[in-house]
């Protein structure tokens, strides 16, 4: 897969997406790094640690979170992806579900589009990044979280999502998928969709796994946001093994130092 000016060679090692929120309000990490000079110095030590994509987010996702306007996302994101690529040579995807804010952080440099909503809540989107031929990532979302049939509805959601981007004009070598991990499911779905991961393999593009310090893992260990890094790096090694390639997390050294060790033990 081509991000950018970077060929990831899928099934090759691992790759990690460190998450930098410029935002005042993320669940985890807000208000730390929505200043330019700490957002840049976040991204270097990032990169130092083993990241291999910069994920920008201008607006919190977390549970209750609360809609921006696309003008101040915008202005919180935009100035953050140009000084990262001016400064340094990585990939860096845009955290965003809404086409204006896509447009302007492409036309800043940005490389993928991260889209929470798998194309379903803005129906520019598909267009957007069909247009720029840009990579994207889509994930599992729904308003509606009743399921009868959850894994198969999970799947079925993706389906749709993967027919939008085709019709669209997506190219499929330019998309990879999440399962949507903390986003209208709780607990138990979380669970048994981690268990599950390996079905979306039936699309045949790479798999990106986002669980860092998610709920899932605070209420399996009974433990607030700040303590839950072994659960998280526990699930990331998890979704190695059921077939993912890509992982989206706040500590990158130590997500990264557990998959290298996993794969190596993997490909023995």
């Amino acid at each position: 897969m081509i991000i950018g000016s970077k060929d990831f060679k899928d099934n090759e090692r691992p790759y990690i997406m460190g998450i930098l929120n410029v935002t005042p309000d993320s669940f985890s990490d807000g208000g730390l790094h929505n200043k330019l000079d700490d957002a840049l110095s976040q991204t270097e030590r990032m990169i130092k640690e083993g990241a291999d994509i910069i994920d920008v987010g201008g607006e919190s996702t977390r549970p209750g979170y609360t809609l921006i306007p696309d003008e101040e996302e915008i202005e919180r994101v935009c100035p953050v992806i140009e000084e990262i690529k001016k400064r340094f040579d990585i990939p860096v995807s845009l955290d965003t579900y809404k086409s204006k804010v896509a447009e302007a952080g492409i036309k800043s440099g940005c490389d993928l589009i991260n889209d929470i909503w798998g194309l379903k809540w803005d129906g520019a989107m598909a267009q957007v990044i069909a247009e720029y031929n840009v990579a994207c990532c889509l994930m599992h979302n729904r308003k509606n979280a009743d399921y009868v049939h959850f894994v198969q509805e999970v799947i079925a959601d993706l389906d749709e999502t993967m027919d939008l981007a085709q019709k669209a004009g997506i190219k499929k070598d330019k998309i990879m998928v999440d399962p949507g991990i903390g986003f209208a499911k709780d607990c138990s779905q979380n669970l048994k969709m981690m268990n599950h991961l390996e079905l979306l393999k039936k699309w045949d593009v790479p798999i990106l796994l986002g669980t860092s310090r998610k709920s899932m893992i605070g209420l399996t260990l009974d433990l607030p946001v700040t303590e839950r890094e072994e659960g998280t790096v526990a699930t990331s090694v998890f979704g190695l093994m059921k077939g993912c390639g890509y992982f989206r997390v706040h500590n990158v050294k130590a997500n990264y130092r557990a998959l290298k060790m996993t794969y190596a033990m993997m490909n023995a």
